[in-house]
């Protein structure tokens, strides 16, 4: 088994030997009022997080006492703080629908307040070094993809257990002493509002996993940094018109390539690249080259698990697997792309 690279920072604090990077953003003091606007809460987010880098580097460089006691009110209080006005006016995702969730209006997610979750578990079918990873799989989803083999629960949120942020934090502290290697939450673009609550009620040292689309909006963008340790995320077409017509979202390509730099500059990335039946050119060719050009530290799973579930018997180009020839191929377009830390 290859010795996985760009995931050392991972390795450390699921080892307990760093701390997270959301136990960091909980040592920065922050004085604020909750009733103050948007706008000045945001504000002295953009101060604090300078003071949040600079304790990160510190800390990486030389280690931490881990004793040092979280502040009452802190950076990760302030974010809290921040999504939860966001959720008047949500623009969680790219898509903006700006309704006001808080009154129970709900937008193309068709989650509204409360979040909901359909499943937590120790998973062991993830990637090598996240297993077991305790998977949170959260309901509702911003994308529509035409073979989503968890249609039920993307369509029906309402389907869901409430993600209530104490019992859930309990629950993570709960799968860590069984052996989780880290928390893993799953479709979280329609619900920063509650897991930021749950990661702010955690009393353990656990990585965060992001496992995301890479749809969500530039200000979540901004309130991720100082909570996420690594980012599993999905880069799936390498054009906006399979995009549209395959998950029906608008101006994919500039929204999840322009997280996954955010992403990269802060965090770590296991990028996923779901392989298409006859989208090898469109689609595989350009997303690996890329990630080979723009952020090639990554490790890198090729995923050759395509089923046309759901609506793809509509869809008689995407209504079968993958051939050995298709599978053959793309291993080739990943090789030849010069990326260092592939799993095949």
């Amino acid at each position: 088994m290859k010795e996985p690279v760009f995931l050392r920072r991972y390795q450390q604090v699921e080892k307990n030997e760093l701390p997270a990077r959301y136990r960091i953003t909980s040592l920065v003091p922050v004085s604020f009022k909750k009733e103050a606007s948007f706008e000045d809460l945001w504000d002295l987010h953009q101060i604090k997080m300078q003071d949040y880098r600079k304790l990160l580097a510190s800390i990486d460089a030389n280690g931490y006492d881990p004793d040092l006691s979280i502040s009452k009110s802190s950076l990760l209080d302030l974010k809290v703080a921040i999504i939860q006005k966001m959720l008047e006016n949500c623009c969680f995702c790219e898509r903006r629908c700006g309704i006001n969730r808080k009154e129970n209006q709900k937008g193309y997610c068709r989650v509204g307040a409360v979040s909901g979750y359909a499943s937590e578990f120790l998973h062991t079918g993830e990637e090598t070094e996240l297993v077991p990873s305790h998977t949170i799989f959260f309901t509702g989803c911003v994308f529509s993809c035409i073979y989503c083999q968890n249609w039920d629960i993307a369509t029906h949120p309402e389907t869901g257990k409430i993600a209530d942020p104490l019992e859930l934090a309990k629950l993570i502290k709960k799968r860590r002493m069984q052996g989780a290697r880290n928390v893993n939450f799953v479709t979280p673009t329609p619900h920063p509002h509650a897991i930021l609550r749950v990661i702010r009620n955690l009393s353990i040292n656990v990585p965060v996993i992001w496992n995301s689309n890479m749809y969500h909006s530039r200000e979540v963008a901004e309130l991720l940094e100082g909570v996420v340790d690594v980012y599993l995320a999905d880069l799936r077409y390498g054009n906006d018109k399979c995009a549209e017509k395959y998950s029906k979202v608008n101006n994919y390509i500039q929204i999840v390539t322009e997280n996954l730099i955010r992403a990269y500059s802060d965090a770590e990335i296991l990028l996923r690249h779901l392989v298409l039946p006859g989208h090898l050119d469109c689609c595989t060719k350009p997303a690996v080259e890329w990630v080979a050009h723009h952020i090639p530290h990554v490790r890198f799973n090729h995923m050759f698990q395509y089923t046309p579930h759901y609506l793809a018997y509509k869809y008689p180009e995407m209504n079968r697997l993958l051939t050995r020839q298709e599978m053959e191929k793309a291993v080739e377009i990943v090789i030849s792309s010069g990326l260092e830390d592939v799993l095949l």
